[in-house]
């Protein structure tokens, strides 16, 4: 399914929620952010801006990558409630994948101090950034019947 440009002419950003198994999930990884400085410190799911000429998808898998060393199957979008984008600042609109790591151990590599896997009912113990808060709802919502917490 080719997925449509982000409403209004924001920027495009990719990130995946990345569970430990697509098919029963028990847990999903967090990454601590070091950069830009208004940032640093909350916990979001990973991922990063689209490329001129890039695919989201190709964009996500090259910054799962980069960020984090390790290879991705993407499996359902997590839709947001603007034309399936999640709003991300005043400049840039989020496409959002579930996740499963295929190869390597996810590592704090470029942007992110520290990465954690969660359980459902660990999720709120971590400042998420405010953006990514309605995505992990809706995740938790979706992947384990969880009520929202935060």
């Amino acid at each position: 399914m080719a997925v449509a440009d982000p409403p209004g002419g924001l920027i495009a950003v990719v990130a995946a929620v990345i569970l430990d198994d697509l098919v029963v999930p028990t847990r999903l990884l967090s990454a601590q952010r070091t950069e830009p400085p208004e940032l640093a410190g909350g916990w979001e799911i990973p991922g990063g801006k689209v490329d001129p000429g890039e695919s989201p998808r190709a964009a996500l898998h090259r910054e799962i990558r980069e960020e984090l060393g390790v290879r991705i199957r993407i499996g359902a979008s997590v839709l947001g409630p603007v034309d399936g984008w999640w709003p991300l600042g005043e400049r840039y609109a989020m496409r959002v994948w579930l996740a499963q790591v295929t190869h390597g151990i996810p590592q704090p590599l470029e942007d992110h101090a520290d990465v954690r896997w969660l359980g459902p009912r660990q999720v709120w113990s971590l400042d998420w950034l405010p953006a990514n808060r309605p995505v992990i709802e809706a995740v938790l919502a979706t992947v384990w019947n969880s009520p929202p917490g935060n």
